[in-house]
């Protein structure tokens, strides 16, 4: 299984695709293939994978033409699609489905002439009927990152897809799986006991008939796979533990037990799960206006005081040039850079050698943003001295692409498999 999908990302696919029609999947994916046709063909492993994004199909070319090339014959690629709700959302919307927002209840008709992708998640249903139908390789849309896993665990067991305990065991695994080696050590909080990340391995999921697996990795690789990798990652992006949500079943987090298999190996059992609901979710993104950020670095002395100062200059500026913007931020760098919640007297305290200062703003008007990425520049020799960093020259304006979460009922849409051959 292959994950190359996160909320934002097709968005991006979308803007790809508007520019050029063959465009808006991930175009790196065809090269990973191609180094592994030749063992895709003879039957040794299948793949699945959401590298579609908003064009499964232009991948699924780009595979074929690949398999041509290569001179491989009989090749099976199926492709996953009508996720991409995009262009239905005025007759959804006229049917009774208001997609409102899963966090602030606002009906998406508020953003609509401003969205940039609408995909339904999809679960493994329509990738287990891809399998069945022989595919050696599936390309998707947006279907969830656990069905990857979950689907050909139901495929090589025949589970029945209301056998809930099943589902979620293939939907924990997913979990587990779904973010590369972040289970086998990468950004573990005991990262230091993570033997030879240069050559991290990624994780393996061995997986049995009850619904039992194991974590491991390949030997002679690096990382680490253990009780404490998998329980971070187990917690990662859920919410109420006892209830993960998928289109294939509810997971209960709170069920699983783990137990250590030997080096690298943890086994994986006692998973529960209940009945799964009438629900897809909707992943949209809409544009939510314009950012700017820049940086400047001041040195010793008072380092720290200097970039205070500079922040609050450049706050003032932007009001006295009378520029639309929403809201303004300043970071220190190597002094409380990273919180949400910005130190109220930072210079009271011992000064580092250097502090980098970000500002950012947020606002409607990309113009007004601009006009106040052309105050950095100046500030150099107009503010607090021993200033430096401004080499990447003046910043512009970008847009803010925010997320919109919905539920639809699971009868107002339906996947779509399609075979294609060599």
């Amino acid at each position: 299984m292959m994950d190359y999908l996160a909320e934002v990302t097709m968005s991006i696919m979308q803007k790809q695709k508007l520019r050029n029609p063959d465009f808006g999947y991930a175009r790196d994916f065809v090269g990973v293939i191609e180094a592994i046709l030749p063992e895709i063909a003879a039957g040794k492993v299948r793949v699945l994978s959401n590298a579609g994004g908003v064009n499964p199909v232009a991948c699924k070319d780009a595979i074929l033409q690949t398999a041509a090339k290569l001179g491989i014959k009989g090749l099976k690629v199926a492709v996953v699609d009508n996720d991409n709700i995009l262009s239905s959302i005025d007759e959804l919307i006229d049917s009774g489905h208001e997609l409102n927002n899963m966090e602030s209840g606002e009906p998406i008709s508020h953003v609509k002439d401003r969205l940039l992708s609408a995909n339904i998640y999809y679960g493994a249903e329509p990738m287990v009927e891809a399998l069945a139908e022989g595919a050696h390789i599936v390309v998707t849309g947006r279907v969830t990152d656990t069905g990857l896993c979950l689907a050909p665990m139901v495929h090589e067991f025949g589970w029945d897809f209301d056998d809930a305990d099943k589902m979620a065991s293939g939907t924990v695994a997913g979990h587990i799986l779904e973010c590369g080696a972040q289970s086998s050590g990468g950004n573990f909080t005991d990262w230091e006991l993570v033997p030879n990340m240069e050559d991290i391995g990624f994780p393996i999921v061995e997986a049995y008939q009850d619904g039992t697996f194991v974590v491991t990795k390949h030997k002679n690789t690096g990382g680490l796979v253990s009780e404490a990798t998998v329980k971070e990652q187990l917690l990662y992006e859920i919410g109420d533990p006892s209830e993960y949500i998928t289109p294939d079943c509810v997971a209960d987090f709170t069920s699983i037990r783990l137990k250590d298999d030997g080096p690298d190996r943890v086994l994986v059992s006692g998973i529960k799960g209940k009945p799964k609901t009438p629900f897809y979710k909707v992943s949209a993104s809409y544009l939510d206006g314009y950012k700017i950020s820049g940086t400047l670095v001041y040195a010793w002395p008072d380092a720290l005081k200097k970039a205070v100062r500079a922040g609050e200059i450049l706050e003032v500026r932007a009001k006295m040039l009378g520029l639309n913007y929403n809201e303004f931020r300043a970071e220190y760098i190597g002094y409380s850079g990273c919180s949400e919640i910005p130190a109220k007297e930072p210079f009271n305290r011992d000064s580092p050698d250097e502090v980098q200062l970000r500002v950012a703003l947020t606002g409607k008007s990309r113009d007004d943003l601009n006009r106040f990425g052309m105050e950095l520049a100046p500030l150099i020799l107009t503010g607090p001295g021993a200033v430096t960093g401004f080499a990447g020259g003046r910043p512009k304006a970008g847009e803010i692409v925010a997320y919109w979460p919905a539920l639809i009922r699971k009868d107002a849409v339906s996947p779509k498999t399609t075979i294609y051959s060599t």
